[in-house]
C-alpha cells in the first residue's frame, strides 16, 4: 500500500522534479548520469527560431531539448541522449551539433512571447505529434519555409551571421567552470591508461618463460625409467650365466 501511496503522489505532481538516481554509472567511462526528471504526462515541445528543428520543453528549469529524433540534455558539462524522455539516459562524448544555433535567451523570448521585436506566437507541439511529423519537418525544413517558427514578419538570419553566432556561442560555452571540469576529467582518464600499459607489457615475458623451465625435467624423467630395466636385465643375464661356469661336482664324478 505503501508503495502504490508513493506512486500516486509522483504523477499527480503538477510540477515537473528531478529524482537523483541511487546508482546510475556509465560503467564503460565511470560518468555518472544525470538525476531523473519526472513528468505527469508527455512533455509538450516548442521549435525554437533560427535553428534546424530544435524542440525544447519549455516547463522544466533544466534544458531539455528533442532533435533528429533523440532527446538531450546537457549536465555537470557532461551530454546525455536518449531515445525516450524518462529513461534510457546515455552519455555522448561530444556537443551536438546543434546546440550553438540555439539563443541562450530564448527563456526570456518564451516568457516575453517576443523574438527579437517580433511577436512570437509559439505552437505548444503534444509529444506523439513530434514523434509522427518530426521527420518531415525536418527533410522539408517545415518551421523555417512555411511557418518562420511562428514569428511575425521574421526574416531568417543570413547564413554568414549563423555561422558567426555559433562561433562566439561556442567560445561561451567552453568557458564555463563545469564544462572546463569536465575536460580535465577526460584527460586524466586518457592518460592513466597509458602509465599501465608498460606494466602490463613486462608481465607477459615472465609468463612465457615459465613453461620453458620446466620442460628439461620432464624430458629427464623417461631417461632414468628406461635406465632402470636395462640394469635389471643384466642381473639377470649374470644369474643365468652362473649355472654354466660353476658345474655341480656330482656331474664330473659321474662322466669320470
Amino acid at each position: 500500500m505503501k508503495k502504490l501511496r508513493l506512486g500516486t503522489i509522483l504523477l499527480a505532481l503538477a510540477i515537473v522534479v528531478p529524482i537523483p538516481t541511487i546508482a546510475a554509472v556509465d560503467i564503460s567511462v565511470g560518468i555518472s548520469l544525470p538525476p531523473l526528471i519526472v513528468f505527469e504526462a508527455p512533455p509538450e515541445v516548442i521549435v525554437i527560431p533560427d535553428t534546424n528543428s530544435v524542440y525544447v520543453v519549455p516547463n522544466v528549469d533544466v534544458d531539455f531539448f528533442f532533435w533528429n529524433g533523440w532527446w538531450w540534455r546537457p549536465w555537470e558539462g557532461r551530454w546525455y541522449r536518449s531515445r525516450y524522455y524518462n529513461r534510457g539516459w546515455v552519455y555522448y562524448n561530444n556537443v551536438p551539433s546543434f546546440y550553438f544555433d540555439v539563443d541562450p535567451g530564448w527563456r526570456g523570448y518564451y516568457r516575453d512571447r517576443n523574438w527579437y521585436g517580433h511577436r512570437w506566437n509559439y505552437e505548444r507541439i503534444p509529444s506523439r505529434r513530434l514523434q509522427q511529423n518530426w521527420k518531415s519537418w525536418n527533410n522539408n525544413r517545415y518551421w523555417e519555409r512555411q511557418r518562420t517558427w511562428g514569428v511575425q514578419s521574421y526574416q531568417p538570419r543570413p547564413q554568414p551571421q549563423r555561422q558567426e553566432l555559433r562561433h562566439q556561442r561556442q567560445e561561451q560555452y567552453r568557458q564555463r567552470p563545469e564544462v572546463q571540469r569536465h575536460q580535465q576529467q577526460m584527460q586524466q582518464q586518457q592518460r592513466q591508461p597509458r602509465v599501465q600499459q608498460p606494466q602490463r607489457q613486462h608481465q607477459q615475458p615472465q609468463q612465457e618463460r615459465q613453461p620453458q623451465v620446466r620442460q628439461p625435467q620432464r624430458q629427464q624423467q623417461p631417461q632414468q625409467q628406461q635406465t632402470q630395466p636395462r640394469g635389471k636385465q643384466r642381473q639377470g643375464e649374470s644369474q643365468q650365466r652362473q649355472p654354466q661356469e660353476k658345474p655341480d661336482r656330482g656331474d664330473e664324478e659321474h662322466r669320470r
